[in-house]
């Protein structure tokens, strides 16, 4: 089964975090890439741009409109993701805790219920 860890950023708590901290979640990200990878679990991960590099399209009576920024506006935003095959919701959940963003916001795990 395959799921999609969404990882997200909150700047100002960013912001709060030592250079020791950022510095250990960017090295958290090496450790859980080699992990996930060398157990065969690793499908994919994709970092995102900031919501102020994002357009939003909407179709309304016929016309694409668009505007910069993230669809919902917020402070925290998408920043990236995983996606793993695992066995379980449980293991997909064991190995969110293992991303060291959870430390400090949240990881959504997700279940993939269809690919093209």
């Amino acid at each position: 089964m395959r799921y999609l860890l969404t990882l997200h950023m909150d700047p100002t708590l960013w912001a709060t975090l030592t250079d020791d901290q950022k510095t250990a979640v960017y090295e958290g990200h090496g450790d859980f890439i080699k992990l996930v990878t060398e157990s065969g679990e690793m499908v994919g991960t994709k970092a995102l741009a900031e919501p102020a590099e994002t357009t939003v399209v909407q179709v309304r009576n016929g016309v694409a409109q668009t505007k910069t920024g993230a669809f919902v506006e917020s402070e925290a935003f998408l920043c990236g993701y995983y996606v793993v095959e695992v066995e379980s919701e449980a293991r997909a959940v064991e190995l969110a805790a293992k991303i060291p963003d959870a430390q400090y916001t949240a990881v959504e795990v997700r279940k993939v219920v269809h690919e093209g």
